[in-house]
């Protein structure tokens, strides 16, 4: 039996949560088009006859501009300490960059095995994709180069196998039933969030905080109030929409996946509630679940 952790290391929109979505098959991370979707550290449990394999999907590393992007980035670094194997997700349909740079300096600096992971290979073709292998190649001495397509890729069995021989020797870490151990009203205010960033427009999705403020279960149904958290006024409007048609819209698509996640009848009410510069408020971050713990720095 082997088990351990592996982080999911890249920029914004690498397609990590993607990923590990795939990965363990079944929805733990939100996706959105939108950079720096990923907040926090969200563990995926993947367990089968011979292993357990706990991936960790990390903050996109990226050029801070909020206090909450300096915390994202100083988790993503803290993490990538703590496994057995890195994966670096890298989009490979971009060209490379500064910030491709500094991530893989980051990864190469832990002295650990790293999986190149180029991702998005289904919008290159043949040439293009051996032609990025390649230059990855000469940047660094990967463990082993995985070229995949995290959106439509049917099956990781290859990338499975390769990293069971990586993991130490031991017991399961979880039990064997577990997706994940993202508690509960995280992964439900973090599915509202997932539907704030793709109906918004692009003032609103980085400004936006999601709390749960209530949750009661009674019979076979559940009932959640939650606030969505934003810094101005004017984006408070665009949340709203006309007449409420947009928190109508946020609230009717993010209650079809919560269904899902709770396995039954979800009756959910939005509010939204303005909260001036939360994103360089330390006390705020932490409040709302991202960033990581705060520690001295």
């Amino acid at each position: 039996m082997r088990s351990g952790f592996v982080a999911l290391a890249g920029r914004p929109n690498a397609g990590k949560s993607t990923l590990i979505n795939a990965l363990v098959k079944e929805k733990i991370a939100i996706v959105s088009d939108r950079p720096q979707t990923t907040r926090s550290e969200i563990r995926g449990i993947r367990t089968d006859e011979d292993s357990q394999i706990i991936f960790t999907d990390t903050p996109g590393i990226h050029k801070a501009q909020y206090r909450l992007g300096v915390r994202m980035n100083k988790q993503a670094a803290d993490v990538i300490q703590g496994v057995d194997l890195i994966y670096l997700v890298v989009d490979g349909s971009v060209p490379y960059g500064k910030g491709d740079a500094f991530v893989l300096q980051m990864v190469a600096n832990t002295g650990l095995p790293v999986f190149l992971i180029l991702n998005k290979c289904d919008k290159m073709d043949r040439a293009k994709i051996l032609h990025n292998l390649q230059s990855w190649q000469a940047r660094f001495d990967f463990a082993e180069y995985f070229p995949i397509s995290a959106k439509f890729g049917r099956s990781f069995d290859d990338l499975i196998r390769t990293t069971k021989k990586y993991l130490p020797e031991g017991d399961l870490l979880y039990p064997a039933e577990i997706i994940s151990d993202g508690a509960e009203n995280f992964r439900i205010a973090e599915l509202i969030r997932e539907k704030v960033l793709t109906c918004t427009e692009e003032e609103v999705p980085h400004a936006a905080a999601v709390k749960i403020e209530n949750k009661e279960f009674r019979k076979n149904a559940c009932y959640i109030q939650a606030v969505i958290l934003v810094e101005k006024q004017s984006q408070k409007g665009i949340m709203i929409g006309k007449q409420g048609t947009m928190l109508k819209k946020i609230g009717t698509l993010a209650r079809a996946d919560i269904e899902k996640l709770l396995g039954m009848n979800v009756y959910l009410e939005l509010f939204v509630r303005v909260e001036d510069e939360w994103r360089s408020r330390d006390a705020r971050i932490s409040e709302y679940g991202y960033g990581g713990d705060l520690f001295d720095e």
